[in-house]
């Protein structure tokens, strides 16, 4: 693992998660009560063995730097190990990053100053739970140039995903960018390959494609659009490994680009069963721990307080209140006889008394009024705030209501 240099994509700029990406990177965007979604990619690394990581910015990473620095200082610089936030520096031409392709090009001195065999390019704004190590024995077995990671899902969900179309023998053919008409799973005709934005390169072979790459002026600089088409065009040998056959844990995985798909994977935290599992203590997830006291549930004179299967982190005080199938972070009050359901509420949110909120995602340090309603009203809420496609409705970090 130690020939394994790492790098992991934080410098999109988030838009369609907005206003949740207003003042942060999009990986460091609050998930699940505690963690930052950036957590999942770097936990799968720690958890992999991958010691040699960096973590390429862009815009609006001043929370993303800090959370790295005060969660992530966890390994050795004498053992040669590192976890590096490294913000565009513009070092080849005044443009910052162009695509996912050009952000590896600016930063090629990395791969020249480490030497590594494998390269390992990840995102930072996945939801998932992989070890890499299978993916590189995969990668190595194949004997190949690139291998890139894959998730089978239904054929009707082509134009939300970049497909990767592949022969019989799972290697790479041809790329399409969120076609309506795919090309399908050889054994499979209603599903297709859809590409998790993982790719391992043969070092000498990601140098190679980049720099053929850099020199097209019509490219848009991106592995899925450009880097893979320009690679099977050259008969490279790029092979596809299935997600959900090869992975060790179930086949969750999470692409959280739009505002609704941050909702459902928050959702997808809680139940009984749920489909994403936290507790995993063979595959620990890792973040920065805040010291905040022990949840406190109280009961006033108008009756008990009272959490159905919700995720209630450290700090919070619920006082008479009802909390049903929320996610709700570090120091939120509840007030007297407020309620929440199917809800996401982020840090220092306070939920005045008598307060009703449904179907919502709370941002920051937000005050809601005793008596307010969110949620209930769409034509109301969309005069106040953002509401997503299905309905869902955001209150923007700081909101004076």
């Amino acid at each position: 693992m130690r020939d394994v240099l790492t790098f992991i994509l934080a410098g999109g700029k988030g838009e369609r998660l907005d206003p949740l990406t207003r003042d942060r990177a999009k990986p460091a965007v609050p998930f699940g009560g505690i963690y930052r979604i950036v957590d999942f990619s770097l936990s799968n690394c720690v958890n992999s063995g991958l010691r040699r990581i960096f973590l390429l910015t862009q815009y609006k990473s001043f929370s993303l730097q800090r959370h790295i620095l005060e969660g992530w200082n966890i390994y050795s610089n004498q053992l040669g190990e590192f976890i590096d936030v490294v913000p565009a520096q513009q070092r080849i031409s005044s443009d910052w990053y162009r695509g996912t392709a050009d952000a590896i090009f600016q930063n090629l001195n990395m791969i020249q100053d480490y030497n590594p065999k494998l390269v390992l390019i990840l995102a930072g704004d996945h939801v998932y739970k992989m070890d890499y190590r299978r993916l590189i024995d995969y990668h190595l077995a194949r004997g190949g140039d690139m291998t890139v990671a894959c998730i089978a899902m239904p054929k009707r969900y082509s134009a939300h995903f970049g497909v990767v179309e592949v022969d019989e023998e799972n290697l790479v053919v041809g790329f399409q960018e969120k076609p309506e008409d795919p090309k399908v799973v050889p054994a499979d005709p209603d599903a297709i390959f859809g590409s998790m934005g993982i790719y391992l390169f043969n070092a000498d072979v990601l140098r190679r494609e980049l720099k053929l790459d850099a020199e097209k002026a019509a490219s848009e600089h991106d592995f899925g659009k450009n880097i893979i088409p320009q690679m099977v065009t050259q008969k490279r040998k790029v092979a596809a490994y299935d997600f959900a056959k090869e992975n060790a844990f179930s086949p969750y995985w999470r692409d959280i680009g739009t505002r609704d798909a941050y909702y459902q994977a928050n959702m997808d935290l809680l139940g009984h069963r749920p489909p994403f599992n936290i507790y995993d203590k063979s595959w620990a997830l890792r973040t920065h721990h805040h010291h905040y006291p022990p949840v406190r549930l109280y009961t006033t004179g108008s009756g008990p307080g009272l959490i159905v299967d919700s995720l209630v982190a450290g700090g919070c005080v619920i006082e008479s209140a009802q909390v049903d199938h929320s996610v709700v972070s570090h120091n939120v009050f509840v007030k007297d006889g407020a309620s929440l359901r199917r809800s996401v509420i982020m840090d220092g949110v306070t939920i005045g008394q008598g307060a009703q909120v449904q179907n919502a995602i709370i941002d920051k340090d937000v005050d809601i009024p005793s008596g307010a309603r969110i949620g209930f009203d769409p034509q109301q809420d969309r005069k106040r705030f953002v509401l997503t496609t299905s309905g869902i409705v955001i209150v923007a970090k700081k909101t004076s209501m």
